[in-house]
């Protein structure tokens, strides 16, 4: 598979395509004034306990206070109050990393009333950006990813990734890591770390204890609510989590971008470095590569597959809702059910991609068209999940129900990608409203009044909408007519179908046009 990333970069916003064989798969946009991102850290204040919900409210800077529920805090969160407390008070430094500090964990079934109190500082890190009208979501049990390992301050467990299947490779990596990795922190394996060495393992590594040291050392200097580490940008979070051998190429439009990518993967995956290249033809970037056309006939309500199938996909506060409708799309040697298997399996494709390309998170239900063989429910099962395999966001999938409704919940951390690909009316100019027509007449006799008394043109056609031109040619006596007798000038009048309603436009004894509308 041919996977190419396309970066397109301006003063207010970076926005990535994610090109699977020349075809759009994924897109991201990222505002450079983003100061909410996932996984940023911050040191907030808490400013209500919701015994309640058993949660509380979090002011991070955010116009409204941040949500963080108790199942948020992590297992060690005294343990992060208290760092906090001391890093605060510039006395981090008394405690030996070497010697066990962890406080007890936390009982899951716990009340947030015994850990947390209104008007205390806490570490937190940003689970979810905000959206709509909610806050961001975060969480107290803070992570770091980096390329080969995800670092987890106050735990000593080694996790591995499940994609990760030989038991023997599983076993290398969990010893290794045991072997390198400081006392009191935890890790996640990732997939790529697969078959790495562990001087790649161990820089990784180092790097991510850095960003740790760095957020103690900022503590003594703050008050909440501030931020303290920056995740970071979508851009180079992209290259860190997708970038691997089987990337061909990365387009940049922006020479300092293009320069900071290379030197960003000259540390994370110097091997990787000559697929950044930079895009130096005239025309922009997403035009070049055709994405600009992809986006208006990928993004809208209605979404047509080539074969004549097409999705309804609405959108509303508690769900997502796709409908599966066949189009055209009729084999006549094939019986009902065939067609609509072949149907329903030709759109799963299409609905993992539109997941994918929109970010659309939550809970969706698809309406698949029915089935009656449960083998052939078991097969669009199949396919759907193997198409969504490609998701690098955590997903649950159901079995079709007798319905042919198929429920999938996908992770949301950040706010739907939303595309117009409408255009302002040239009529209306956006209003819902237009212009009388008997306005448009008097304009257009006006304008008539003006080129011949004042412009003393000898000769004169008007170009309008059809309809337009019936109004002023049809009947006895037409308004074509009148305006014979009242200038003593025969003015012609072609119909345009190509114009819209209210469009007219003058042109003289030479063809040239001499007045818009």
């Amino acid at each position: 598979m041919n996977k190419e990333l396309i970066i397109d970069s301006n003063r207010s916003e970076v926005n990535i395509a994610l090109l699977e064989d020349k075809y759009l798969v994924e897109l991201h946009n990222e505002k450079t004034n983003n100061n909410f991102a996932v996984g940023d850290v911050f040191l907030g204040k808490v400013k209500k306990i919701m015994p309640g919900l058993n949660a509380a409210f979090v002011d991070v800077g955010y116009e409204k206070d941040a949500f963080l529920h108790y199942l948020d805090l992590g297992p060690q969160i005294r343990t992060f109050n208290k760092i906090v407390k001391l890093g605060i008070k510039n006395k981090a430094h008394l405690i030996n990393p070497n010697n066990s500090f962890l406080e007890p964990d936390i009982l899951k079934s716990g009340k947030i009333t015994q850990v947390l109190t209104s008007g205390q500082q806490i570490l937190v890190q940003i689970a979810k950006e905000p959206i709509s009208t909610k806050g961001p979501r975060i969480s107290t049990e803070i992570s770091f990813p980096g390329r080969f390992i995800v670092l987890l301050p106050f735990s000593n467990k080694i996790s591995i990734s499940q994609k990760i299947r030989d038991k023997e490779e599983r076993n290398r990596l969990k010893r290794l890591i045991n072997s390198i990795k400081p006392k009191n922190f935890g890790v996640i394996i990732r997939t790529v770390a697969e078959n790495q060495k562990v001087a790649e393992l161990d820089s990784d590594l180092r790097q991510l204890v850095a960003k740790w040291d760095k957020i103690i050392s900022k503590l003594p200097n703050l008050s909440a609510p501030n931020k303290v580490l920056s995740e970071l940008d979508r851009t180079s979070a992209i290259l860190r989590d997708v970038i691997n051998e089987s990337f061909n190429s990365v387009y940049i439009s922006n020479k300092v971008l293009y320069e900071e990518a290379r030197l960003f993967l000259k540390n994370y995956a110097p091997e990787n470095v000559d697929i950044i290249k930079k895009h130096n033809s005239q025309r922009p970037i997403f035009e070049h590569f055709g994405i600009d056309k992809q986006i208006k006939s990928s993004f809208g309500k209605t979404v047509t597959i080539r074969s004549g199938v097409y999705l309804i996909i609405e959108h509303t506060e508690a769900m997502h809702v796709i409908d599966v409708n066949s189009g055209h799309r009729v084999n006549k040697d094939n019986s009902q059910e065939q067609n609509a298997l072949a149907t329903n399996l030709e759109a799963a494709t299409e609905i993992a991609r539109q997941l994918r390309l929109r970010d659309m998170g939550g809970i969706i239900v698809v309406d698949f068209i029915d089935m009656r063989d449960a083998k052939n429910r078991r097969t669009l099962y199949a396919k759907i999940k193997d198409e969504m395999e490609k998701d690098r966001a955590k997903h649950t999938i159901l079995p079709p129900s007798k319905f042919g409704l198929v429920q999938i919940t996908r992770q949301r951390v950040r706010p739907e990608m939303d595309v117009m690909v409408t255009e302002q009316c040239p009529v209306c100019r956006g209003t819902g409203k237009v212009k009388s027509t008997l306005m448009l007449i008097d304009e257009i006799e006006n304008n008539i009044n003006y080129l011949i008394q004042d412009q003393n043109e000898k000769k004169l056609t008007l170009s309008v909408h059809p309809f337009v031109y019936a109004y002023l040619t049809k009947g006895f006596k037409s308004v074509q007519m009148d305006w014979y007798f009242q200038y003593k000038k025969w003015i012609k009048i072609d119909q345009k179908k190509n114009y819209h309603l209210l469009e007219y436009h003058f042109y003289n004894a030479l063809g040239e046009k001499i007045k818009n509308s």
